[in-house]
């Protein structure tokens, strides 16, 4: 007759080296162990015999099969609600933008009777800028009282400090970074 290994092992019972190498032979067995194998004495003494399995309880599910199709079929009917009430949302808001832009174009109609002609609208894409003397320069200051400025290339960005900075530091924002320093005054 062949018995499951499903014994426990009495811990109580190892006290000795010897002890702990019969275990380890007694784990040979892997699963089976006949009452006529030489080492079944071996594994009495070390494992209970008789160890009664534990039945495994497995739960049932906790739904019937129409109940989760009945779930999702509410999720899926609650997900086409939120997608037209957006669509609804957005249609409100188009239409919305859409009246503010007719209003304004029957606005400038009006105007357009009353003066003779439409109201004047920058057009930006015709903006030139011509002269020698239009430059704008783009300014960091760290505070009130600058010793100088670091700048790059023609001049136009300029970074005040407060504090001049050592010889090695200007050096190296020069060589490295291409920033030469300004004194003023």
């Amino acid at each position: 007759m062949t018995e499951p290994l499903n014994h426990k092992l009495d811990v109580s019972k190892i006290k000795t080296l010897t002890d702990v190498k019969n275990v380890f032979e007694c784990m040979s067995l892997y699963a089976n162990a006949s009452e006529d194998n030489e080492k079944y004495e071996l594994l009495k003494e070390y494992f209970t015999i008789p160890n009664e399995p534990q039945e495994l309880k497995l739960e049932l599910p906790r739904k019937s099969l129409e109940e989760i199709s009945q779930e999702f079929n509410e999720k899926i009917d609650k997900q086409i609600g939120d997608v037209e009430y957006k669509f609804a949302q957005l249609k409100y808001y188009q239409e919305y933008q859409f009246s503010k832009k007719i209003t304004r174009i029957i606005e400038d109609i009006e105007y357009a009777r009353k003066n003779g002609s439409f109201p004047a609208k920058l057009d930006y894409s015709k903006l030139t800028a011509t002269g020698s003397n239009f430059t704008s320069s783009f300014v960091i200051k760290e505070g009130d009282k600058e010793v100088g400025y670091y700048t790059f290339g023609s001049g136009y960005f300029r970074y005040y400090k407060r504090d001049k900075p050592s010889a090695i530091v200007r050096f190296f924002m020069k060589t490295l970074l291409d920033f030469r320093w300004v004194q003023e005054k």
